[in-house]
């Protein structure tokens, strides 16, 4: 790796312990959080995952996540959320009553252009 920081969205170090279920199979497995952002983590733990592979995280604080594997090396894999958490939520302690929900994907700006401008609201030079 060069010195040359090329990631786009800033992350957290931590070490937590997340739930994670791979596409299609019945049984979760836990696996360790290295870091986490609001666009994805890194996860240890002993599964078989390969890339591209669809799976639903359960983080502390925020529920079941879905995403997709990014990356993958040795016991090691990288996650793509499928829209946008906040991952200081994760950090905090766990509230008593707080119950698992589902994050439906809404969309995210991190790493699309933006709207076309209407034409009819541009001004003209």
């Amino acid at each position: 790796m060069t010195g040359v920081e090329t990631r786009s969205v800033s992350r957290d170090s931590l070490f937590l312990l997340a739930s994670v279920q791979v596409e299609q199979q019945s049984e979760a497995h836990r696996v360790r959080v290295r870091n986490l952002s609001d666009g994805g983590m890194m996860a240890e733990g002993n599964l078989f995952v390969k890339r591209g592979n669809r799976l639903e995280i359960e983080l502390r604080n925020i529920g079941k996540v879905p995403g997709s594997v990014a990356w993958v090396q040795d016991n090691r894999f990288g996650i793509a959320f499928d829209t946008e958490i906040d991952s200081q939520r994760a950090r905090q302690q766990s509230a008593p009553d707080q119950t698992s929900q589902i994050i439906k994907p809404t969309g995210s700006w991190a790493h699309r252009a933006p709207a076309t401008p209407d034409p009819k609201t541009m001004r003209k030079v």
